[in-house]
């Protein structure tokens, strides 16, 4: 009696030639015509069920689904920015004469792990404001939009919710202005600056849940390097005499009593709440007054008082949505040593200076009463007192190094405590 062969493989062996042949014809013919989910069921119909059996694919009918595209993510910044100069070069301008030379800082790459949110809010996330000052030079200099895409990241990954970002210094603009054009042959200050930095930094800043402000440094003081001194000597729109108020610098301060220089900066301000809708809110520095030691003695309050009023409501009828703030001196110091009064100036939000630390206990008082703090990154010490504070509704930081991603690591280091 002969022995039983082992079966090996799928059988197929058992498989008559001419059905292979068969088979292969009408893969061939079928690959065009056939309905495949269907050629098992038809065959197993016609063979033997040994030979259906042995086959390679299932004998029931399979329901296969068709095939579907996933939609595609609009593409992302990436979560862990680089900072190296290689990848993303920043053009810095040479240092302009009398003023901060500008900076390129790189600051640490953004941990990419994601923080649970707090269940409670420690006191210093509590604040409404946790700013942070960021001169005109300081993320315009010609940087790629991914470069200020990610420092806006850095700066929410130490905490802070809110940018002041310089939009208009020493008489000039820092974004491409109509008015500045008609008035005076140029559109904006000298700089390397790509024309849609602003919106890139105001879209990523409210992506991140952030407030930008439109900070209006150095207000109507400009010095000798402004682009606009020698025509503003020559049609006399400054007040007579030098300001000291900082020694290091001469700075001359524009007359808003002239009705062309009124003109001049309300037409400014109506321009770039227009230009730039979105922004939360533009602030203005204790460098809109006037030293009460400019020669002459002359009192500007109440032309002071007028101009702010209308440059405001001007502001407020081109886009109602944004915030007037003011940074300045306390009240008391404002009124009597540079003609702001601006109690009566209806601003929608005051903060105090107080980069005097020698004066700080004085000044706590005033900081209490209005919208809040300013003070520097050399006083980071007064910090947590600061946040344990209810009475301070917001915090802004000036970095005075001229180190604002320093400044802010710093700050989180400091706030963690």
């Amino acid at each position: 009696m002969a022995s039983k062969q082992k079966e090996t493989g799928c059988g197929c062996t058992s498989i008559p030639i001419s059905l292979i042949l068969i088979l292969l014809g009408v893969g061939y013919w079928g690959s065009r015509h056939i309905d495949f989910k269907n050629l098992s069921s038809a065959i197993a119909n016609v063979l033997p069920d040994n030979i259906a059996e042995a086959l390679p694919w299932p004998a029931q009918e399979t329901t296969v689904a068709s095939p579907s595209v996933a939609p595609v993510a609009e593409p992302s910044y990436p979560i862990t920015p680089t900072f190296s100069t290689a990848s993303q070069p920043t053009a810095v301008p040479e240092p302009i004469p009398g003023e901060p030379a500008p900076v390129s800082v790189q600051p640490e790459p953004v941990d990419a792990t994601p923080v649970a949110a707090d269940s409670a809010p420690t006191p210093w996330k509590q604040k409404q404001i946790r700013g942070i000052y960021l001169s005109r030079y300081q993320v315009t200099n010609n940087a790629s939009e991914q470069m200020i895409r990610d420092r806006v990241r850095y700066y929410k990954a130490q905490g802070i919710n809110t940018i002041i970002h310089g939009v208009w210094g020493n008489g000039c603009t820092m974004y491409q202005s109509d008015v500045m054009q008609k008035t005076f042959g140029m559109e904006s200050c000298p700089n390397e600056f790509q024309a849609p930095w602003l919106d890139w930094l105001i879209d990523e800043a409210h992506k991140q849940g952030m407030e930008i402000h439109a900070y209006f440094e150095k207000g109507i003081k400009l010095d000798e390097n402004s682009p606009i001194f020698d025509r503003a000597i020559q049609q006399r729109w400054i007040v007579p005499g030098v300001d000291k108020t900082y020694p290091s610098v001469d700075h001359y301060v524009l007359d808003v009593e002239n009705p062309e220089m009124a003109t001049f900066f309300k037409q400014v301000l109506a321009e770039f709440v227009t230009k730039y809708p979105d922004i939360d809110a533009v602030q203005w520095d204790d460098y809109l007054g006037y030293h009460d030691e400019l020669p002459g003695k002359v009192d500007r309050t109440a032309q002071l008082t007028a101009f702010v009023t209308q440059l405001k409501a001007d502001m407020k009828a081109a886009n109602p949505n944004v915030s007037f703030d003011l940074c300045h001196h306390n009240p008391y110091w404002g009124k009597r040593y540079f003609a702001a009064d601006w109690e009566n100036w209806d601003v929608d939000r005051a903060f105090i200076q107080v980069y005097n630390d020698a004066n700080f206990d004085e000044e706590l008082p005033y900081v209490e009463q209005y919208g809040g703090v300013s003070i520097a990154d050399n006083q980071l010490h007064r910090l947590q007192a600061l946040i344990n504070n209810p009475k301070v509704k917001n915090i802004l930081v000036f970095p005075a190094e001229g180190k604002p991603e320093e400044a802010a690591k710093a700050v989180k280091v400091t706030a963690s405590k």
